[in-house]
């Protein structure tokens, strides 16, 4: 189940300074020099763990004029939370009713016949986010479990879909379809991925 790669993405919890950053920030946005002084650390030590949690896509960053600020990724805290359970106890989701299994099911057909041509190409990248996270799965779906592609083979593999293939494969890592190291590439277990069935 690629346990070394779910270690290394829980490792941006591993520090009691993260943590603490996570829970300033759950109570709203705040920019750099705000967390600096409520945790009585430097702003580049802020800056620091602020991007080993952004790596991790725990938090979100803006920019407005020279300042930078945070927020919490609450979607993908608790996402992340339940997938790691789900992996230890090999417990997937309750099965759904028959009634929401159906209805999911149509959504996700009508979702690709709209957004795929007949020859399988993306026409474009949904801006809906469970929409996205349905096309997003269809393409991951057909990637090779266990190989690791290079960042140009990826490229180009996005590329036989959609042309735009920096934004799809930052999504891919924002969305745990695959996991990145060393500009090598790899697709996580299924039960890491962000589960649009849910939103």
């Amino acid at each position: 189940m690629q346990l070394d790669k779910i270690v290394n993405y829980h490792k941006a919890l591993a520090d009691p300074m993260r943590i603490r950053i996570l829970v300033l920030l759950a109570r709203g946005e705040l920019h750099g020099q705000a967390l600096a002084e409520k945790l009585g650390i430097s702003p580049p030590t802020v800056t620091h763990h602020a991007a080993k949690l952004r790596e991790a896509s725990l938090i979100n960053q803006r920019r407005e004029k020279n300042t930078i600020y945070f927020s919490l990724n609450e979607y993908f805290l608790k996402q992340d939370a339940k997938a790691i359970v789900e992996l230890i106890f090999k417990e997937p989701n309750l099965e759904k009713n028959p009634q929401r299994a159906e209805k999911d099911e149509k959504l996700r057909k009508a979702v690709l016949n709209s957004f795929f041509s007949e020859d399988g190409k993306l026409i474009s990248i949904p801006s809906q986010l469970k929409k996205k996270l349905i096309v997003l799965e269809q393409l991951a779906a057909t990637l090779e479990m266990g190989r690791k592609y290079t960042e140009r083979e990826i490229n180009e593999f996005i590329k036989a879909y959609h042309e735009d293939f920096a934004t799809i494969r930052r999504e891919f890592i924002m969305h745990h379809y695959m996991y990145r190291e060393k500009e090598v590439y790899e697709r996580n277990p299924v039960e890491m991925w962000a589960k649009w069935g849910e939103l």
